[in-house]
């Protein structure tokens, strides 16, 4: 599933091949119009970026396209006149620029925006700082980090929960959920006001870590336990339900939790658990 670490080798993978090049061709397909769409021809991309789980690609008559992929979206790139792997009925945007086509399947948010409205967008003015920009500074970015948790809106929710809240902070989805509170100890269930600012620090800096690393593999296989060899596994506890905790060889748990809600993986010895008992673990 598209977390930070995806949309950042998204954009990595599109901008040598879209950034400085025309537009000759765009359309769009269902559900939902993107309204003038056909505007962007004749322009030229000058940034391709992500930011958080939104991907974005800005051009040079002010306008940009934002798309979030949610569960099964995902952008490719093509030679013009190659095949491709996914149907056109389920290409949502298809952009063609000199010696390249790029293709966006699947995703439920594609929309055109002027950039100058950015900043008053939504989903992008609230994003919380993105732990994969160029330009984060670790050390102010984590304390606002922990300031937006320790706000009263989040913190009387759950840890899990909270660290999904892309307006505390961007990138981090329900793997790294998992994996960061596995990594760290953390019950999946304590109320974020219950933890240390420190508690919170470490959880930050881990995902960011984490995230980092994943970028930079050639491989698009996310890695947690630091070895993916079949001995260690490449995931420490998320999508494991029912099968033993690598590190102490207790039952890893499962629990669908929160407003979305959303599967929770955690080793209740581990990391302990205050899990609420509201069904059977998947």
């Amino acid at each position: 599933m598209p977390e930070g670490d995806t949309l950042h080798r998204t954009a990595d993978g599109l901008r040598p091949y879209l950034v400085g090049r025309p537009v000759v061709a765009v359309r769009a397909n269902g559900p939902g119009p993107i309204p003038q769409v056909a505007r962007l021809v004749g322009s030229t991309v000058v940034e391709v970026e992500s930011v958080g789980k939104n991907l974005l690609i800005r051009f040079d008559n002010g306008l940009e396209l934002r798309t979030h992929l949610r569960m099964n979206g995902s952008w490719h790139r093509y030679r013009p006149g190659e095949p491709w792997r996914r149907p056109p009925t389920r290409a949502r945007l298809v952009l063609e620029v000199p010696g390249a086509v790029a293709v966006c399947f699947d995703a439920p948010v594609v929309e055109l925006l002027e950039h100058r409205a950015e900043g008053l967008h939504r989903a992008l003015a609230g994003l919380g700082p993105d732990l994969l920009h160029p330009s984060v500074d670790a050390t102010s970015d984590d304390v606002e980090i922990v300031r937006r948790l320790r706000q009263p809106a989040r913190a009387e929710r759950s840890i899990a929960e909270a660290l999904l809240d892309q307006r505390a902070m961007a990138g981090v989805g329900n793997v790294y959920k998992s994996e960061v509170l596995f990594r760290r100890s953390v019950d999946p269930f304590v109320a974020v006001r219950e933890l240390a600012d420190d508690d919170l620090l470490g959880l930050i800096a881990d995902a960011r870590r984490v995230m980092v690393e994943n970028v930079s593999r050639a491989r698009s296989e996310r890695i947690t336990t630091g070895d993916a060899r079949r001995s260690v596994g490449p995931l420490w506890v998320y999508g494991r339900a029912g099968r033993p905790c690598r590190r102490c060889g207790s039952t890893i748990r499962s629990e669908r939790h929160g407003d979305l809600p959303r599967l929770t993986y955690w080793c209740p010895r581990c990391q302990g658990s205050r899990a609420p008992d509201i069904g059977r673990d998947r």
